[in-house]
């Protein structure tokens, strides 16, 4: 990796926040997955940000 690179990508390999990511599968119904599909569009947010945001509403 040249130097600029490595500049450029540092904060990436030092970064004292790395926050554990889990996968994770939904399985939806159809009526379920249309709701969602359709709130994204009205909304124009990807779904993963949608999800996430309710979850992190979770007490």
């Amino acid at each position: 990796m040249n130097k600029t690179a490595a500049l450029k990508f540092s904060r990436f390999a030092t970064s004292s926040k790395k926050r554990a990511l889990k996968r994770i599968t939904l399985n939806l119904t159809s009526d379920e997955a249309q709701n969602l599909e359709k709130y994204c569009e009205h909304t124009g947010r990807p779904a993963i940000d949608v999800i996430r945001e309710l979850i992190q509403a979770l007490s």
